[in-house]
């Protein structure tokens, strides 16, 4: 258990905030009823953290022998800042923002209580009319309760937690919007889900954990209450009397220059909030006059990453998306070898060719869904930790008027077999449901060697042990390629099939493929065996069996 936060807990915190974030974005979206209920909530809380968890990555990148506490925090403060998206968005960071104000001088109990506490107050600052009901007032409570914990640091992070849970549940009781939708706050949701994964971070638990993420648990959604929603895929405009548009962007100012431009900013709408410091500032407000909110910027500073969204129009752009006319269809496979992107380029796919350390964030998915340029587009993830991302671009796609349907492919083996049956002369819906049902008939494993000693399904593994991965799950550990790939395509084949799938990883044998061809055919003789080099580093091989 940790006596103290350091920089490798703030690197886990990020990851696992991703992570719950990504598991709670499409809930998230749908409590979305305030200040506008544009049902985006989550995905803008979910974009706020990547960026905020990619800049602690280039962080400890930029410090090989690791950084220090100080620039960790700050690297996730400023990565929020820069990438903060919508209203909670920009609080969030300004409540990351003042924590690492804090923690800068060091992690203990008691500082992290100071920092909590700190982050509560910065978040007030920013917000130019404070509502209470809403992530400010979870924000608070979580950090009251914190500066009563007398324990250690774990207790500290856990007891904020649970106060915000508890702060969730009575936004409705504060905020007659709420009340009336039957739902509890976004914002206030989204901020358990990254106090959660504080809490777990330090408790020890690790973005592979077995342990399942805290979450929220905040409430019914408007589907589970019968009122109409603020999401379901859907935008919907503001009512009466709510400005016309949302203005956002990032702004090079002096400090001096903040006044004048909250007073003017104030004068032109409302859910007005600015963030950050140092020079930096982003800046967010809902106004009828989307010209003069930038003008005002203008004459505070240098604005830029100038975001302006008409909600009338992103609500009639949302709700024709799926009555668009093709132009095009186009797949797109994510995997990490050359060898497996040429066989899915040969197969009539394009191909986003991902870092195997580094996973594609959701902008660089929805960049390279762009560059298809294609009306219709079936995307084909071939991992499972590419979920939540892939859930955020595609929000963004639609909103552009892409037609996406998102295959959550576990395993390249799964895309190859989707792209088998893939015919693009089909009807859109025809062919995803084609290439899903031939993704789901194809069970999947691969072997990977352990990087250290590790609890799994099927025991404790050591540095080095190869395990054999059935479905995502550790089904065997042993000591040899060879020998521990033939125990996982032997459990595979007991369960019958008609087709194997081999891809050899980067700089594995082709003799350890000849073995497992010769088990296929001694056990099932009637089975047909494809052997590929897919050249991917992370899984010495991968197996298909359909």
């Amino acid at each position: 258990m940790l006596d103290t936060l350091d920089a490798p807990t703030v690197r886990t915190w990020s990851r696992l905030a991703l992570t719950a974030l990504g598991q709670a974005r499409e809930e998230i979206d749908a409590l979305n009823v305030y200040p506008v209920p544009d049902g985006d909530t989550g995905t803008n809380l979910y974009l706020t953290v990547e960026s905020a968890a990619a800049a602690v990555e280039i962080c400890f990148a930029e410090h090989p022998e690791g950084p220090g506490l100080g620039a960790a925090v700050a690297a996730m403060a400023r990565g929020a800042l820069i990438g903060a998206r919508g209203n909670s968005g920009v609080i969030l960071a300004q409540l990351l923002r003042g924590m690492a104000e804090v923690l800068a001088r060091g992690g203990d109990p008691a500082l992290l209580r100071q920092a909590l506490q700190r982050a509560a107050e910065a978040a007030y600052q920013a917000v130019a009319e404070p509502v209470e009901g809403t992530l400010l007032t979870v924000a608070a409570e979580a950090a009251k309760a914190a500066a009563r914990a007398t324990g250690g640091l774990a207790e500290t992070a856990d007891t904020a937690y649970r106060a915000a849970r508890t702060a969730l549940m009575h936004t409705p009781e504060q905020l007659d919007v709420l009340a009336e939708a039957g739902v509890v706050d976004a914002g206030g949701r989204g901020l358990v889900a990254v106090l959660g994964a504080l809490a777990d971070a330090v408790a020890g638990q690790t973005p592979m954990g077995p342990v399942a993420l805290r979450q929220g648990l905040g409430g019914p959604t408007p589907a589970e209450t019968g009122q109409p929603d603020g999401c379901g895929g859907h935008r919907r405009p503001p009512g009466p009397g709510h400005p016309a548009f949302e203005v956002v962007y990032l702004l090079d100012a002096s400090d001096e220059a903040l006044p004048l431009l909250r007073s003017r900013l104030a004068a032109l709408g409302d859910s007005l909030v600015v963030g950050g410091g140092d020079g930096l500032w982003n800046v967010h407000v809902h106004v009828d006059d989307a010209g003069a909110a930038v003008e005002a910027g203008v004459e505070a500073g240098r604005p830029h990453r100038i975001r302006i969204t008409h909600f009338a129009e992103a609500a009639a752009r949302a709700g024709e998306r799926t009555q668009a006319a093709p132009e095009g269809r186009a797949v797109l496979s994510v995997v990490s070898g050359t060898g497996l992107a040429e066989l899915c380029e040969q197969a009539g796919s394009a191909v986003l060719l991902a870092d195997p350390d580094r996973p594609p964030a959701s902008t660089e998915l929805a960049e390279a869904v762009r560059r298809c340029a294609a009306r219709e587009v079936v995307l084909l993830l071939n991992d499972p930790e590419l979920r939540a991302a892939a859930g955020a671009a595609a929000d963004q796609l639609r909103e552009e008027g892409v037609r996406i349907a998102v295959l959550p492919t576990r395993s390249p083996v799964q895309g190859l077999a989707a792209l088998a049956v893939h015919e693009s002369a089909r009807r859109f819906d025809e062919d995803v449901v084609a290439m899903t049902s031939a993704a789901g008939a194809t069970r999947c494993a691969e072997l990977a060697v352990a990087e250290g000693e590790s609890w799994t399904m099927a025991g404790v593994c050591q540095a080095g042990d190869v395990l054999g991965l059935i479905d995502g799950d550790v089904a065997v550990i042993g000591t040899g390629l060879a020998e521990t790939g033939a125990v996982v395509l032997s459990r595979m084949l007991a369960a019958g099939g008609e087709l194997v799938t081999l891809v050899l990883g980067e700089g594995v044998p082709a003799g350890l493929a000849d073995q497992l061809v010769a088990l296929a055919r001694r056990q099932r003789p009637e089975v047909d065996t494809l052997v590929f080099q897919g050249g991917q580093e992370a899984a010495p091989l991968l197996i298909g069996v359909e």
